[in-house]
């Protein structure tokens, strides 16, 4: 089953539609890639590893970039869905876009999108293939389901960014032993604080992949 999600892009023609289906604990990764290498048109699709997606903005970002230059025949490599893989790079290297965020055999966790610019392709052709297609659980595409695939340092190494937009973190307390009642709120606040930083940190991490990868765009 496929929770498919379609969208229009703005600016573009009213034909072009994007269909996005998100998947976990996928068992079958690498016949997924194989069709790709063999270039199978039945399976013509960006599917794009989702450990190494930020946000849905960081991805529609990259869509919104291949469907532009479809458009406006910029493509630099064979197809639209490869140009998405090409587009979440900082660099015009094809191939490292493809080992970074393209699937892969071990990927478990897959981002699958389907640009479509015809009448025959639609969201319920779409939703029919990739539930034939793709041995997985599939989930909502939103932010929330996202982060919980997201490998930080996978991204900070993709985008090479290993130490910027790092949250610092508050030292230990050395204080004396409070009462339990008070540990116990003081936890819960750790907690509390430790998930407000991550968020913080991965929205300053996202604007500046944003950043890199407009300026890929624009050379």
């Amino acid at each position: 089953m496929s929770l498919l999600q379609s969208f229009k892009l703005d600016h573009l023609p009213e034909d072009f539609a994007v269909h996005i289906a998100l998947y976990q604990n996928v068992r079958n990764a690498a016949f997924l890639q194989q069709q790709l290498l063999q270039g199978n048109t039945d399976f013509e699709y960006a599917f794009i590893d989702a450990s190494a997606i930020l946000s849905s903005t960081h991805l529609l970002a990259a869509i919104f970039r291949a469907a532009n230059d479809k458009f406006n025949d910029r493509l630099k490599s064979k197809n639209v869905h490869a140009e998405m893989v090409f587009c979440l790079s900082m660099n015009n290297n094809i191939a490292e876009s493809f080992r970074r965020f393209g699937v892969s055999p071990t990927t478990t966790s897959l981002c699958a999108i389907k640009l479509s610019t015809a009448p025959s392709v639609n969201a319920t052709t779409v939703q029919q293939h990739l539930s034939e297609s793709i041995q997985g659980d599939a989930v909502p595409f939103n932010d929330a389901e996202i982060a919980h695939f997201t490998d930080i340092g996978k991204v900070r190494k993709a985008y090479k960014l290993v130490d910027a937009g790092k949250q610092p973190r508050k030292p230990k307390s050395k204080g004396l032993r409070v009462r339990d009642a008070q540990s116990q709120d003081k936890n819960v606040n750790s907690v509390h604080g430790d998930s407000r930083c991550a968020e913080a940190e991965r929205r300053d991490l996202e604007i500046m992949v944003l950043g890199l990868m407009a300026l890929r765009g624009a050379t």
